[in-house]
């Protein structure tokens, strides 16, 4: 992890879950941006936003995978509010240590390249569940809550979002239904 002072000119942010739809932060740009060798997965145990100790939830990570495409969006935060949101953004992101703050490269739709931070899935962190089958996310996020409300609603806005935005991500949608059906099944 970088020094405060490393991000004192500005810098972007890679968003690829919540922060699509809840970035909590000013910004003075937003672009449509892809990560390569990376994918977007339901791989992360909520212990309080999404769910409990007791009953933990899902949120998603990036994990490093050959060949894997992440869609996401690039916020540029300004010199002026730099260090205030990278103090909330750490705060927010590095709550239980199960991420890891890097800086990586995405490419935005001229293909140029631009560093952005984000947060990576620490593997060896006791919150990374492993591979998991959609039917066995499915479960787990309907069932779940936190402080921050039901785990379905986390699922269903970055849905929403990325199915706005026009973005892929195929297992989202089918995790998406399988939650209805779940959801609607429980009632």
């Amino acid at each position: 992890m970088k020094p405060l002072e490393h991000y004192k000119d500005g810098f972007w942010v890679f968003a690829y879950g919540s922060l699509l739809w809840n970035p909590g932060f000013e910004y003075e740009e937003a672009v449509r941006v892809r990560l390569k060798d990376h994918a977007r997965r339901f791989c992360m145990w909520s212990i309080c936003y999404r769910g409990t100790v007791a009953n933990p939830g899902l949120v998603l990570a990036l994990t490093e995978e050959q060949g894997g495409l992440c869609e996401g969006i690039a916020f540029k935060v300004s010199a002026k509010n730099a260090l205030k949101t990278l103090e909330e953004l750490r705060a927010r992101e590095l709550v239980t240590s199960a991420y890891l703050e890097r800086e990586i490269h995405v490419t935005d739709q001229n293909d140029q390249d631009m560093a952005a931070l984000t947060y990576v899935i620490d593997i060896a962190h006791d919150q990374y569940t492993g591979p998991l089958s959609l039917q066995k996310q499915a479960s787990i996020i309907a069932n779940a809550h936190g402080e921050r409300g039901p785990n379905s609603e986390y699922l269903f806005n970055t849905v929403s979002y990325i199915e706005q935005a026009q973005m892929h991500d195929g297992d989202l949608f089918t995790l998406r239904d399988l939650v209805q059906e779940e959801v609607l099944n429980t009632k």
